[in-house]
């Protein structure tokens, strides 16, 4: 049984190993020119998207460890490029927003990043671009909800 199995063909595996691939890849832009890893990326381009949020709501849309999230929230702050803001539903909790310093990298930043995606999406054909495209959002819809995590 064992021998007949192919990782290789394995949804799961195949979904990881390209995730992670792309996202090492887009990491080389913004950590060569920003000083940004990872976490602090996907920190940045959840507050610029979405608004103030919390380090907690980061982390859980996300997929990261908490405290993964908390050292680059850290991080972020000591450069200068978000700030915590005491929340106004809970006074023992604080959001997170960016400060202007932060708008000005992040919209440096973008054009990038956006870039990597054109590109990447451009090395397939228009149809299978479609084809992917509809079926990211198919699983997305199956797995996470009408919603999704990354809407």
């Amino acid at each position: 049984m064992e021998a007949k199995f192919k990782l290789g063909e394995f949804l799961p595996f195949r979904l990881n190993v390209l995730a992670q691939t792309v996202s090492e890849q887009l990491s080389a832009i913004y950590a060569a020119r920003f000083n940004l890893d990872i976490p602090q990326w996907r920190i940045l381009a959840n507050l610029a998207s979405r608004g103030d949020m919390t380090a907690q709501d980061i982390a859980r849309i996300t997929y990261s460890h908490k405290s993964t999230i908390s050292r680059a929230v850290q991080e972020l702050e000591d450069r200068g490029l978000i700030a915590r803001k005491v929340s106004s539903s809970d006074k023992r909790s604080f959001t997170l927003a960016l400060t202007s310093e932060g708008r000005r990298l992040f919209r440096q930043l973008l054009p990038l990043v956006l870039d990597f995606e054109r590109n990447l999406i451009a090395s397939l054909s228009d149809a299978d671009a479609r084809a992917l495209l509809k079926g990211l959002a198919g699983l997305e819809a199956a797995l996470l909800g009408p919603e999704g995590s990354t809407k």
